[in-house]
C-alpha cells in the first residue's frame, strides 16, 4: 500500500472519530432536555460543511491517484 493510501486511510479514520465524538458529546449534553431542535440546525450544517471541505476534496484526491495508478498498470 503506498504511503498517500494510507495517510488518506488515516484521514478517513480520525474523521469518523471526530464526529463520533462531537455526536456523542451532543447528545450527552443534551439528555433529558427538549433543546435537540435547536442544536440539529448546527449538527447539519457541520455536517455539510464537512461534506464539502474534506470529504469532496478527498474524493477528488483519490479519483486522481486512482487514475495515475490505471497509467501505470497500461
Amino acid at each position: 500500500m503506498e504511503p498517500r493510501s494510507r495517510s488518506t486511510g488515516a484521514l478517513i479514520i480520525a474523521s469518523a472519530v471526530i464526529w463520533g465524538g462531537v455526536i456523542i458529546a451532543t447528545s450527552y449534553s443534551l439528555r433529558e432536555t427538549d433543546c435537540y431542535e435547536k442544536i440539529q440546525t448546527i449538527l447539519v450544517g457541520g455536517v455539510l460543511a464537512h461534506i464539502l471541505l474534506v470529504w469532496a476534496p478527498m474524493a477528488i484526491m483519490i479519483r486522481k491517484m486512482k487514475n495515475i495508478r490505471d497509467k501505470k498498470a497500461e
